[in-house]
């Protein structure tokens, strides 16, 4: 296999007009591409303990998470189901080579390598995702249609596990083949559908978003020597109105919370412990 997937045009002008933008379809992506494992290797691994994985019922939409059981994935119909494994890439090295193919993007935006199995009429539905994904296509064939519009409908069918779009009206549409590879950004609806037996490859690069962030910031701050400084107030006057929090209390809790080291320094090496562990 290549070692860095073909886009049609350089990294730096696929970077400036679609990342992030808008999606694309490119045929024979990766063209000498061959599947890692085999669906039987990959439903053996859903059966792990340490695996993450989920069977998607796709006509209730219905979602078992793993481990799954040997028997259960045995007795499956011949259509209408997905089985996804998730972070592969930890337990096949091959897998974990495909990322090569994308080393125009830093390693720091990588989330992982998830593959699915779906015989035909497989899916999970019209979703979008919050980061932006490669859909690489393996052994047989999915069609992939797109839906881009800015003030589509969000809403989702209530009472699932998936996050199903209620409304989806496709744009575009693609059958992808092997080697054939679909860029999508984040928040733009999209909807596969396994024609026959196929493999896809989801290439996931992650965007924390700011709540994720501020909330690993501050945990990450907490274990900071100073953190453990008590709240001191030797000084106190006497109290008139016990239910009142007084402002010479407040004014102490903003120099504790102040005086977290939250340098350029400090962020930057917890950003770096963030996006690598």
């Amino acid at each position: 296999m290549e070692n860095r997937v073909r886009l049609g045009m350089p990294p730096s002008a696929f970077l400036s007009r679609f990342w992030q933008k808008k999606p694309l379809f490119v045929r024979g992506a990766l063209p000498e591409f061959r599947d890692p494992l085999t669906p039987d290797e990959l439903a053996g691994l859903a059966c792990e303990d340490e695996v993450e994985s989920r069977l998607v019922d796709s006509k209730t939409w219905r979602v078992t998470f793993g481990p799954q059981k040997e028997k259960t994935l045995r007795a499956l119909p011949k259509r209408r189901w997905t089985l996804l494994v998730q972070e592969v890439q930890r337990f096949v090295p091959e897998a974990a080579a495909l990322l090569d193919a994308f080393s125009f993007l830093p390693n720091h935006r990588i989330d992982d390598v998830m593959v699915s199995f779906a015989p035909k009429d497989g899916s999970v539905g019209p979703h979008d995702d919050s980061y932006d994904v490669f859909l690489l296509q393996g052994q047989g064939r999915r069609r992939w249609r797109i839906d881009a519009r800015k003030n589509r409908d969000p809403s989702l069918k209530p009472g699932l596990d998936l996050k199903i779009l209620k409304r989806f009206e496709s744009q575009q549409e693609w059958i992808a083949e092997r080697g054939d590879i679909l860029y999508v950004p984040p928040g733009v609806a999209h909807h596969g559908v396994a024609l026959g037996d196929c493999l896809t490859y989801s290439i996931g690069f992650r965007a924390p978003n700011r709540r994720e962030l501020w909330r690993e910031l501050v945990n990450d701050a907490a274990h900071a020597p100073e953190a453990g400084e008590l709240y001191r107030d030797p000084n106190i006057a006497e109290c008139t109105h016990p239910g009142e929090i007084d402002e010479a209390s407040l004014a102490r809790v903003r120099k504790m919370v102040r005086a977290l080291d939250l340098s350029d320094d400090a962020i930057d090496r917890f950003f770096g412990r963030f996006a690598t562990r």
